[in-house]
């Protein structure tokens, strides 16, 4: 499987109902630029606000996962994260005219079915992976929840659920490797327990439930008057069930579906985290809380590990090598000042520059005492940073970054020839209109050297012959 971005070739359009809100909404899913991953768009607010799937913005679990931010909410966007990240697409732009994405038959099978129809598309960068590199957990002992996640060089996941029902009993399920979604795990439907709908329906939820859109288990006797009651609050000519089993003697998907389900959710909650994961997920009685915070456990852990001194680690193959760089900047020797880069995520960028004696400036800075310039430091910053603002656009081949500004700057030690700098570039603030902010820290033997503020723009140039972007710094 290759491990390139990759979107939509076309967009989707689905209609459906929401479960809990019970409003009929109409949803696009189109097709986004790298390192977008996925953001839904509330058409039919005034400002059309914006809402990325992040977990930073999640305010309630209740049923299901719901985010707000930029004045719009968007419920229930478990099941078609699920398809996205299931199906190996990294960027995606959600448009709908509602509050909550169509619940369908209860599973993702339905948007599986809608990406296979207008295909996949891969793009030309490699995926942003998040990889585990030590065992991180989650406990939370009121609700006997347990979830860990360790390395492993593919994301793959491992589930038990025990609700301590005659019904249900205690269920496992598995999936080795993201491989396995569209057969195996799509199409497992949520499930309720029908002591819980009532319940459910007296709270102001489920208002668009039906047995055609959700497992109703029946671990308990239930009487022809409560079947009655049941049909009127369905809206079913007839309801029945015999004996244990399930509304309307539904048929399982798989003997173990509702295990599937909940792994489902998992792979839905955690597409928050903002990047595709490489790691082994085993969880014990998940839901949607549990999946929520230890989506933020793992997202915390990166934050700190990003801010950590990035690791140059010579057997790893780099990103961008010496002449793909050429192809993105414009500098050549003496003044190409970054060697390649070993890191980029959506966020930050991580470049090498190799220090020799054979530098043209050690000649004049200074005759006995090579020091390598300070300005010259800042420069091969500018020139990473140059890279990742590149890479927040399609085609970057037809844009300029200019940088604005360089503030804050700071030197701490002295580079000598022989030395490896690291410089680590992170976007300090969202790019809006062009603008681009970044950290900039120059790393040593893991030992700060140099730090700045710097601020660029994008642009895009009207210039049709030009072979490559143009990176300008002042």
């Amino acid at each position: 499987m290759s491990d390139k971005q990759k979107t939509l070739k076309q967009d989707i359009s689905i209609s459906g109902i929401g479960l809990h809100t019970g409003c009929k909404v109409n949803m696009t899913i189109k097709p986004a630029q790298i390192n977008h991953w996925f953001v839904f768009k509330r058409v039919d607010l005034p400002e059309q606000p914006t809402i990325d799937a992040n977990v930073d913005y999640v305010t309630t679990t209740q049923r299901g996962t719901t985010l707000v931010q930029n004045g719009g909410e968007i419920n229930t966007t478990e099941h078609v994260l699920a398809a996205l990240v299931g199906m190996g697409i990294d960027n995606a732009l959600i448009e709908i005219d509602g509050p909550e994405i169509p619940i369908l038959d209860g599973s993702s099978k339905q948007y599986v079915n809608a990406i296979e129809a207008v295909g996949i598309e891969e793009q030309e960068a490699d995926k942003n992976y998040l990889i585990i590199k030590e065992n991180l957990t989650f406990e939370d002992t009121d609700n006997h929840v347990e979830m860990l996640i360790v390395p492993q060089d593919e994301f793959r996941l491992t589930v038990m659920v025990d609700y301590k029902s005659p019904l249900l009993g205690t269920q496992h399920a598995s999936m080795y490797h993201m491989g396995e979604f569209k057969d195996e795990i799509a199409s497992c439907r949520t499930f309720v327990f029908l002591r819980e709908v009532e319940a459910l329906f007296k709270a102001g939820l489920i208002k668009g439930g039906d047995v055609d859109n959700a497992i109703v288990m029946v671990d308990e006797e239930v009487s022809p008057g409560r079947l009655q009651e049941l049909q009127t609050l369905f809206n079913k000519p007839e309801i029945k069930v015999e004996g244990l089993g399930y509304l309307n003697n539904l048929e399982l998907r798989f003997r173990n579906e509702p295990a599937r389900h909940k792994l489902l959710d998992i792979i839905g909650d955690l597409a928050l985290v903002g990047q595709p994961i490489k790691g082994h997920v085993l969880a014990g009685r998940p839901g949607h809380a549990a999946n929520v915070a230890f989506a933020k456990v793992i997202k915390n852990y990166f934050k700190k590990d990003k801010r950590a001194v990035p690791i140059f680690d010579l057997d790893v193959e780099s990103i961008y090598n010496i002449n793909e760089i050429t192809k993105l900047l414009p500098h050549r020797p003496p003044f190409l000042l970054v060697d390649k880069i070993i890191e980029l995520g959506k966020e930050h960028i991580v470049g090498v520059k190799n220090v020799t004696m054979n530098e043209d400036f050690f000649r004049g800075h200074f005759p006995g005492n090579p020091v390598m310039p300070g300005v010259l430091i800042v420069e091969a910053m500018a020139q990473t940073g140059g890279i990742l603002t590149l890479s927040t656009v399609e085609n970057p081949e037809l844009y300029s970054t200019y940088f604005l500004k360089i503030d804050n700057v700071k030197f701490k030690k002295m580079v000598l020839p022989g030395d490896t700098l690291i410089f680590k570039l992170e976007m300090m603030a969202p790019v809006r209109r062009g603008i681009c902010q970044m950290k900039g820290s120059a790393y040593v033997r893991n030992k700060l050297v140099a730090e700045g503020e710097l601020m660029a723009q994008i642009v895009k140039e009207e210039k049709k012959n030009e072979p490559a972007a143009t990176i300008h710094t002042s």
